[in-house]
């Protein structure tokens, strides 16, 4: 394989996932679209507003935003780094972890295993998504109960029939 192969070949995947980010989804009657909107990017946390269907859901806490993801200028430090910006699959699967039912998001880039669930500080993710009530500076609260609200729309969903996708942005 030639140098320029490779190089071409690298210039393709950068263009299609920025045309892919690009593109302007409509969500459909048989997909239930989630909508992650930092809000908040401080030194040792971040914190958004979590949309359901278009709808304000709850307040979100990650860890620091630091721009990374392919062709971005950050650079990711382990378990304390927000997922980059984009719209990923999401799923509902058993966590061997928190042996629990979780979302789980799929092919977050430089990732692996971003779920969303339950915890107060940044000290409690990882690089997931933590859900509940931003009434306390740099914490969410009622986390748990918020999880178990997300459970039943995100179950309801998929008797549904419906695809569950999240845009983080």
């Amino acid at each position: 394989m030639k140098i320029s192969s490779i190089i071409d070949a690298a210039e393709v995947r950068l263009f299609l996932e920025r045309q892919a980010r690009e593109t302007a989804f409509t969500p459909t009657a048989d997909t239930l679209e989630l909508r992650l909107h930092r809000i908040a990017k401080r030194a040792g946390y971040t914190i958004g507003r979590l949309y359901v269907g278009g709808s304000l859901f709850c307040d979100t806490l990650e860890p620091t935003w630091r721009d990374v993801g392919w062709g971005r200028p950050g650079r990711k430090v382990a378990g304390k780094t927000a997922i980059p910006e984009g719209r990923y699959p999401l799923v509902v699967t058993r966590s061997p972890k928190f042996k629990a039912w979780l979302p789980l998001l799929v092919g977050v880039p430089q990732f692996e295993g971003v779920r969303i669930h339950a915890g107060n500080t940044a000290a409690d993710t990882e690089g997931c998504i933590l859900v509940g009530r931003n009434t306390r500076v740099g914490m969410v609260l009622s986390s748990r109960d918020t999880l178990a609200r997300l459970l039943a729309v995100l179950t309801e969903a998929r008797a549904e029939d419906k695809a569950l996708w999240i845009t983080v942005e």
